[in-house]
């Protein structure tokens, strides 16, 4: 029987792949694509995350197969800058949910995990004492001296991050390549939290939107990773940046194992003490039942009844 309290591999997985106007089929206990190129079988069993664009259809053998592989799948839009829907992931557990609920919904966790992820984006530790507010403003010098820098170190003119869905080919290439880098990353992430049992709903930074936690996240990595990369691809060419720049951020993913990061941040963020976990019981346990008095273990509520019957509802 599979051991529930263990996490899935997605930190040992390769990093994201990104595939559209082809088929996908299951290919012996692997999955393969048919485009125009012919037939390429896709490494399934270490894969992190399928982005399937545009143009294309899977089988539901080949779900299948993903699954069981343990492999997030993403339906996105063209060049991945939209997100439609996603797979389930591979755990079972929900103990990282609970603890993630619970910092979420106590308004003075929620605070220290708010704070964690913007100091987590620093490279030198923040004074102590800072305001919320004042650790804000750092972060938006932050980033945008990492977008002058990196305009300046590769010649590629910055005006500032605009573009626009319904209009997406008007935008300048940097902010095309931006857009198509960020979109990996948060395709990334979703399938790093989906993974190790978290909501992408319950953002801490971000609120609001089914993804808010995902975007919160993203933010932990896509400054370091992406615009470096984005401003490196169209300070070569200004042709085809969004699949140019896919494939670089796909390669430095993998070398700089972000996905094992993704899941030891998550985990920092969210650490309990094992001695006080009531999560740290074996996952494949019946979950407890809810009762405003007191915790029901097992699943089922026998109250004080020798026989072992259910006692009568109210």
């Amino acid at each position: 029987m599979k051991n529930l309290r263990e996490l899935p591999k997605f930190r040992d997985s390769l990093s994201y792949l990104y595939i559209e106007h082809g088929r996908i089929e299951q290919r012996h206990k692997s999955i393969a694509w048919y485009g125009e190129d012919g037939e390429v079988a896709i490494p399934c069993a270490s894969l992190g995350v399928l982005l399937l664009g545009p143009g294309t259809s899977i089988t539901h053998a080949a779900i299948k197969a993903l699954a069981d592989n343990g492999c997030s799948i993403c339906w996105v839009g063209e060049d991945g800058v939209r997100f439609y829907a996603s797979g389930v992931g591979e755990t079972r557990n929900s103990h990282n949910l609970l603890r993630q609920a619970e910092a979420w919904s106590d308004e003075s966790s929620h605070l220290r995990v708010v704070g964690s992820m913007y100091r987590m984006r620093f490279p030198n530790p923040l004074p102590r004492g800072l305001s919320l507010r004042q650790i804000r403003g750092m972060e938006g010098v932050r980033v945008r001296d990492a977008y002058a820098q990196a305009s300046k170190e590769t010649g590629v003119e910055w005006h500032g991050r605009n573009y626009e869905r319904a209009a997406w080919h008007k935008a300048d290439p940097i902010n095309r390549a931006l857009s198509a880098g960020f979109a990996c990353m948060y395709g990334v992430c979703h399938a790093g939290i989906v993974s190790s049992g978290y909501s992408p709903a319950l953002g801490f930074i971000h609120t609001g939107k089914q993804l808010s936690f995902v975007y919160d996240v993203a933010d932990l990595y896509k400054i370091q990773m992406v615009v470096p990369i984005a401003f490196s691809v169209v300070a070569e060419s200004e042709h085809g940046v969004e699949r140019k720049v896919r494939t670089a951020l796909r390669d430095e993913v993998r070398r700089t194992h972000l996905l094992r990061r993704i899941v030891d941040d998550l985990a920092q963020l969210f650490t309990a003490d094992p001695e006080d976990d009531p999560y740290a019981e074996d996952g494949s346990k019946p979950g407890d039942l809810w009762d405003p008095q007191e915790q029901v273990s097992g699943g089922v509520s026998y109250g004080d009844h020798g026989s072992g019957e259910r006692p009568d509802e109210p």
